[in-house]
């Protein structure tokens, strides 16, 4: 788990990165109905603006709503083991990026189709798609792979270590 903010940020740069471009891919493939090459492509250039507004609400939103609620209900800081706040963190931030993500996605399709009248129903049919893909996702590979990443990037304690000279 990240120790302060600047340690926060850059593991959530890590982490939406992850998770946006595999839920990107994911949802395109639903669309598409297949998965290859065209899947790929068309998901890898609709994921820049997608990203920025996940981290935007990754980092806004989701974030205190997650460790708020985790924090308040499930885990103790200082007192629950580190495997369970980082679960229960995790487990907290699916629920408010799958909504808002999906609203994206279905403002994105609306953006194509060229209506606003899909949006309603666009929203609540992916919600629960998006949840059966992101809950696993985030805590069996994104997650894992972001702490990997992170840690051999930053190891404990050098984040806001001084440069050497």
């Amino acid at each position: 788990m990240p120790k302060n903010k600047r340690e926060s940020l850059l593991f959530t740069f890590i982490m939406c990165f992850l998770m946006v471009l595999w839920m990107s891919i994911y949802n395109v493939a639903r669309q598409y109905g297949h998965m290859g090459a065209d899947v790929i492509a068309a998901a890898w250039i609709g994921f820049p603006p997608a990203y920025v507004f996940a981290m935007l609400c990754d980092w806004f939103v989701a974030s205190p709503l997650a460790k708020g609620f985790a924090f308040k209900r499930l885990v103790t800081p200082g007192k629950s083991s580190p495997r369970a706040m980082t679960l229960a963190v995790s487990t907290c931030m699916v629920f408010p990026m799958v909504i808002i993500m999906s609203l994206y996605g279905a403002f994105e399709g609306a953006l194509h189709a060229g209506t606003l009248a899909v949006v309603p129903m666009a929203w609540l049919t992916n919600i629960p798609w998006n949840f059966i893909m992101a809950l696993p996702w985030n805590l069996l590979v994104a997650g894992p792979i972001a702490r990997f990443l992170f840690r051999r990037a930053f190891p404990e304690g050098t984040v806001l270590a001084q440069p050497q000279a």
